[in-house]
């Protein structure tokens, strides 16, 4: 939230909102370890196999983690540097942001849920999966508070004609007359 955090640290928000990326960047990767570390240590309790077959789960996890790189990287790439470094100088509306607000978001958090089908787990697909719709609510929610005041009116105007994480679908429908 950098524009949020200018109007009490001033200029140095910024930075510190670049560093608060890349502090989240280790957090995620810190989870990614705890999910990998699942396989050689679960809890037995919680071994709820998707299937006796491993392959399985690997292929429904392949499944999701194709589009969501896909996503990410999209969105990465059309937002520019403001993925990792915010900016003043960042324009909105490119891209696949014509279409979605959130794609790397998106994008991220199916990653984990993909990992955690290719680890043939039920329970971490059931705690990943509440897990990721709760902190990309959250995230979101703060990031468009943070926009608003950065691009005032047509922010909201965008909001309005944007879906947030899966394209608005319009129906015109002809009057008979």
């Amino acid at each position: 939230m950098p524009v949020t955090r200018e109007k009490k640290r001033g200029e140095k928000a910024w930075e510190v909102s670049a560093r608060c990326r890349s502090f989240v960047g280790i957090f995620e990767l810190g989870m990614i370890i705890c999910l990998f570390l699942w396989i050689w240590f679960p809890i037995p309790e919680l071994s709820w196999l998707i299937n006796q077959n491993i392959f399985v789960g690997i292929v429904i996890g392949i499944c999701i983690g194709i589009p969501s790189v896909l996503l990410l990287i999209k969105g990465m790439k059309d937002a520019g540097k403001e993925s990792l470094h915010p900016s003043k100088e960042t324009k909105m509306f490119r891209g696949i942001y014509k279409y979605i607000r959130h794609p790397q978001n998106l994008g991220e958090f199916s990653l984990f849920i993909a990992l955690a089908f290719s680890i043939n787990s039920l329970f971490l697909i059931v705690w990943v999966t509440a897990s990721v719709i709760i902190l990309i609510l959250i995230i979101s929610y703060f990031e468009e508070k943070d926009l608003i005041v950065r691009f005032g009116d047509s922010y909201i105007n965008y909001k309005q004609n944007v879906g947030a994480f899966f394209p608005k679908i319009r129906m015109k429908f002809s009057k008979k007359e």
